[in-house]
């Protein structure tokens, strides 16, 4: 079985580019007040919502492992 993801957004620091939805549309949705969220707290590993991630202008969206809370994106430096 493959890594589970949990994926966030900064509801704070999220501007409401809609990058992340049109990357992935399937994992990312806009509400009424234009900010972004995960369809899905919790995910398989998927290279498109990385690919949402890496695509936000202001690195709103965390990626963690699911079962150690260990980063996927943005990486520790």
């Amino acid at each position: 079985m493959g890594d589970r993801w949990h994926v966030e957004v900064d509801r704070g620091v999220c501007i409401g580019s809609g990058m992340c939805v049109g990357t992935a549309p399937e994992g990312f949705t806009l509400d009424s007040a234009r900010q972004s969220h995960p369809k899905e707290a919790a995910t398989d590993a998927n290279e498109t919502v990385l690919a949402a991630a890496e695509s936000c202008p202001v690195e709103a969206i965390v990626i963690t492992l699911l079962d150690s809370g260990e980063p996927v994106f943005p990486p520790e430096e």
